[in-house]
């Protein structure tokens, strides 16, 4: 049997060993408490992985099809937004 596949967001939880200057985690810990460190580490990663995402695409189309206005960015970063968080989908990193 293949191991399973998941996407961003997707499947059980996994430990993992992380190491954040003592500072950040105290900030961490006074803003959201000791219980929900790990739900806030993670929303923090999805949406940098978001962000590269983006990111990644849009320098893809600035590559074929020319220069993208700011304007254009953050529009693009609106839809995106809007568009995954109804999907409740994360696209594949390339």
């Amino acid at each position: 049997m293949g191991e399973a596949t998941y996407g961003i967001g997707e499947g059980p939880a996994t430990r993992v060993s992380l190491s954040l200057p003592e500072g950040t985690a105290e900030a961490i810990r006074a803003r959201v408490g000791k219980r929900e460190f790990s739900a806030f580490i993670t929303a923090a990663v999805e949406r940098e992985l978001r962000g590269q995402i983006l990111d990644e695409y849009l320098a893809d189309y600035g590559r074929r099809k020319g220069p993208v206005s700011l304007e254009a960015q953050e529009r693009a970063r609106q839809v995106f937004d809007e568009v995954f968080a109804e999907e409740e989908q994360w696209p594949a990193a390339s």
